[in-house]
């Protein structure tokens, strides 16, 4: 079994800055991509960053500019820092990702969300 534990949300106000974290645990042979997702009240779950295990993101274009996303592949970790945030980055926070078990199938797996508000 794989757990993604999250961490590092909470409440900010508009301008400032936060880092999430994200650490994948369990028995697992590699981690492909990592990432983040967010979800607000009443609205679909949208991509925020995704990180290839060599490194290579992508961006929604909301958050270009600000967000940075990044991973430690020797602590099988994921992070996010987020500038210049903005009431509408008010959301929570889910990081998944892409697991490539020891027989060659992958799961995606997600953490259990972290809430981030951003006050006016």
């Amino acid at each position: 079994q794989v757990q993604l534990v999250e961490s590092g949300g909470g409440l900010v106000k508009a301008g400032g800055s936060l880092t999430l974290s994200c650490a994948a645990s369990g028995s697992f042979f590699s981690i492909n991509a990592m990432g983040w997702y967010r979800q607000a009240p009443g609205k679909q779950r949208e991509l925020v960053a995704v990180v290839t295990s060599g490194g290579g993101t992508k961006y929604a274009d909301s958050v270009k500019g600000r967000f940075t996303c990044s991973r430690d592949n020797t602590k099988n970790a994921v992070y996010l820092q987020m500038n210049a945030l903005k009431p509408e980055d008010t959301a929570v926070y889910y990081c998944n990702a892409e697991v490539r078990h020891r027989l060659g199938w992958t799961t995606l797996y997600w953490g259990q969300g972290t809430q981030v508000t951003v006050s006016s």
